[in-house]
């Protein structure tokens, strides 16, 4: 007899809920649609399972969080009691494996103490196999190298296999990084001697240990009577392998995910795991959790419609009991400056009308680089935030280290600024050289620029090769002294900081998506640069030199980082960071072609799925309304280029949608094109002839090559009057106030309505006149 639970936990079930639960007569998927309760499903099966008879400690529930396996112990606990809980092998794939692991070192070539590394261990490992081999650390990245070998050993690829491969060398030669496998070979080898493992080995390890050792594997299979998995849709090959293992015949399994919210095949997540579970198991019982408890109903139906029209999907229909809702509002604006702001203004207009918390807004974008006009939106209304599972975007490594070469042009004697760059990128200026330029800098009471500059360095005990490398360094940092002093505005100096460093084209060789994230982050703080010149120049706002442009982002800097209270805030965040979260009210932005879907996607039918599974996932963290936003034009690379809505935008049903265009859309409408109409895009993902008529509307290329904005024309005081419409190409439209004159310039006063009202100097600004 199990142990009784303290209460009839099957009252609280819906039919599909109940059924899930109650099924033990061997393999099962339950397919969970957003917010249908899949936690309290795997929780209740495990208490029915104890119920029935089976030995807590008998049961392994897999997961890949410590948060999910938390919560469903503390259910458990709830309803069972610490005591059973307790015995349960419930936990992330690689603390349970490890688990085994350590009782059957001795089998894979371990001592049972053996170390597990961490992503800085590897790289730190891999760096110096690429020093011992004397190859160039600029190509032989140890980020880069850790993500393939990673990605090799998570397909159970040997560096045996890899080298023989022959596919893999050529791709590895193209990327001029031929000698690949031979650093994976050695790079094996070295932990093995350090009696160490990655991350990957545990499951690499745990494959082996189960393959060739059968009488390992029959002891656990015949050891766990039951298995449960959790996102199972997220699972890689490698972990998909060892589940099939550790079942065996008896094939007591029960694996819990939904294939519409598989979003991580970067991480080398396998969508065919789910979707062929059948092929492995062909007794497989199916259950479809369809009912939403989340969201209202028009949210659900109109991300319902959109996922529809994935071909690769297991069929289900997902709904909603509760209140209709809102539609779905989509929201046309003239520019990614009137998005920010709109948005702004939307949440303060909210909050005004609901009364809720900060906490219950989320703010979702495809990349992280934009989040900074989001960030200088929300400061400007004074309305609180935070980055969730990230950094505010002047706190990234990347941004950090650019805003010190920037910092030094204008002031050599910041230590900190100097200490963080000196050997970045990597010009062999190493601790033990820096040590001595403190040392030095202490005793005569100096900064490290000034002993650098002014110091016998030969007196300080450097040799003449490090001399020359610190004289390499002083010339590049004085060029951007000099270049300063000269009056350039912070955007030509920050170009010639950016071409000088060569840190973009150091991390434009990568193609993983950490060091692509970095490259859009980097190409952003330019934006960011043009933009301050730009917008100052034409409102007389005052400097355009680099100095008042660090004033304003240190301002932000020191903000963000005394932001330690836990009053309630908007959430920022990717929507790969949202998954698994839920906010009351959602505004996703940016949902344009090349951006969302990814211009990365564009060539790839598997990859367009995977962005449109994306945006189900940001449409579904909402529970009561949903923006989405897209703009007619967007700021990148110091420039402004013309952008298109989303493909998705037509995928989903028009009678679930609320179009809202900007004021200052309305006084352009050349620029737009309805979304709905602009594409019908059929099953297969790609555009097919739209509806009413319309003829056939080919989709966007690449953004790089959308023209930038029409030639706008500069106008006179003369052919402007107080009341006049203009429009502008960042701030939309307007309606001129007052005419008057700053130092003899002639200058408008205009009113952009969200934006607020501005003083343009008509020497340097460019608008229409409506």
């Amino acid at each position: 007899m199990g142990q009784e639970p303290n209460y009839n936990y099957l009252d609280l079930l819906n039919p599909q809920q109940r059924a899930a639960v109650l099924y033990n007569e061997g393999p099962a998927l339950v397919i969970a649609g957003a917010g249908s309760g899949k936690t309290r499903v795997l929780t209740y099966k495990i208490v029915n399972l104890i119920s029935c008879g089976y030995e807590p400690y008998r049961i392994m529930a897999l997961t890949f969080t410590n948060k999910a396996a938390r919560e469903m112990k503390e259910r458990i606990t709830a309803i069972l009691g610490d005591k059973v809980a307790s015995k349960l092998w419930m936990g992330t794939f690689h603390s349970i494996f490890l688990r085994i692991l350590r009782r059957h070192s001795e089998e894979i070539g371990f001592t049972p103490g053996f170390t597990i590394y961490d992503s800085a261990d590897s790289k730190s490992l891999l760096k110096m196999i690429v020093k011992d081999l004397a190859l160039d650390e600029k190509i032989y990245k140890p980020s880069v190298l850790a993500s393939v070998i990673s990605n090799a050993k998570n397909a159970m690829i040997t560096p045996t296999e890899y080298l023989l491969d022959r596919d893999n060398y050529e791709n590895d030669k193209k990327s001029r990084r031929p000698l690949i496998g031979q650093i994976y070979k050695i790079y094996q080898e070295r932990c093995k001697l350090a009696n160490a493992m990655d991350f990957d080995d545990i499951l690499v390890y745990m494959n082996i240990l189960m393959r060739d050792y059968p009488d390992v594997c029959r002891h656990y299979q015949e050891f766990f009577k039951y298995v449960l998995v959790d996102e199972y849709q997220d699972t890689n090959f490698s972990q998909h392998l060892i589940v099939s293992q550790l079942v065996g015949d008896r094939q007591n399994l029960c694996v819990v995910g939904d294939d519409a919210q598989s979003i991580y095949s970067f991480r080398g997540a396998d969508i065919n795991n789910i979707l062929y579970l059948e092929n492995r198991y062909p007794k497989l019982k199916i259950f479809k959790l369809e009912r939403n408890y989340r969201s209202t109903q028009n949210i659900i139906n109109a991300a319902e419609s959109l996922i529809d029209k994935n071909m690769r999907q297991m069929k289900k229909h997902v709904y909603s009991e509760n209140e209709p809702g809102e539609l779905i509002n989509v929201v046309r604006t003239y520019s990614d400056m009137e998005e920010a702001f709109m948005v702004a203004n939307m949440i303060n207009q909210s909050k005004l009308t609901h009364h809720d918390s900060y906490d219950e807004y989320a703010i979702l974008y495809r990349t992280n680089a934009q989040s900074r006009i989001l960030e200088e939106s929300l400061r400007k209304r004074n309305m609180p935030y935070r980055i969730y599972g990230g950094l505010s975007f002047y706190q990234r490594k990347e941004v950090k280290d650019m805003i010190a070469y920037f910092r030094l042009s204008v002031n050599p004697d910041d230590d900190e600024a100097l200490r963080r760059i000196i050997n970045y990128p990597t010009r062999g200026i190493g601790e033990t050289t820096l040590k001595k330029l403190y040392s030095a800098a202490s005793s005569e009471t100096k900064s490290l620029w000034q002993v650098i500059t002014s110091s016998d360095l030969k007196n300080i005990g450097l040799n003449s090769g490090i001399i020359a490398k610190l004289n390499s360094f002083k010339d590049l940092i004085q060029e951007f002294i000099d270049d300063n002093i000269s009056g350039s505005n912070a955007y030509a100096l920050g170009q010639l900081i950016y071409n000088r460093t060569g840190i973009l084209t150091l991390i434009a060789h990568d193609s993983t998506p950490e060091s692509i994230s970095k490259q859009e982050n980097l190409k952003e703080i330019l934006s960011g640069l043009k933009e301050f010149v730009d917008l100052r120049e034409q409102t007389g706002g005052g400097e355009t030199d680099m100095k008042t442009f660090l004033s304003e982002v240190m301002l932000a800097t020191d903000q963000d980082e005394n932001d330690t209270d836990d009053l309630p805030k908007i959430s920022l965040m990717t929507v790969h960071s949202a998954k698994g979260l839920e906010f009351k009210h959602v505004y996703v932005v940016g949902v344009e072609e090349d951006l969302f879907p990814s211009s990365m996607s564009l060539d790839s039918f598997s990859q367009i799925e995977e962005e449109r599974r994306l945006l189900y996932v940001a449409i579904t963290r909402a529970k009561e309304s949903c923006v989405l936003t897209y703009a007619g034009s967007r700021f990148r690379n110091g420039q402004t280029v013309m952008t298109s809505p989303s493909r998705f935008l037509g995928d989903i049903d028009r009678r679930f949608i609320h179009i809202q265009v900007s004021k200052n859309v309305s006084m352009d409408n050349s620029k737009f094109e309805n979304p709905l109409l602009r594409y019908n895009t059929s099953r297969s993902g790609y555009a097919s002839k739209p509806s009413l008529g319309l003829s056939k509307i080919p989709i966007p290329k690449n953004n790089s090559k959308n023209p930038t904005l029409n030639v706008i024309p500069q106008h006179i005081a003369q052919e402007l009057s107080i009341g006049m419409s203009i429009l502008h190409d960042r701030f939309g439209a307007g309606k001129i106030v007052k005419i008057d004159s700053l130092s003899g310039e002639d200058m408008i006063t205009v009113d952009f309505g969200v934006i607020g009202i501005k003083n343009l100097l008509l020497k340097f600004v460019k608008f229409k006149i409506l």
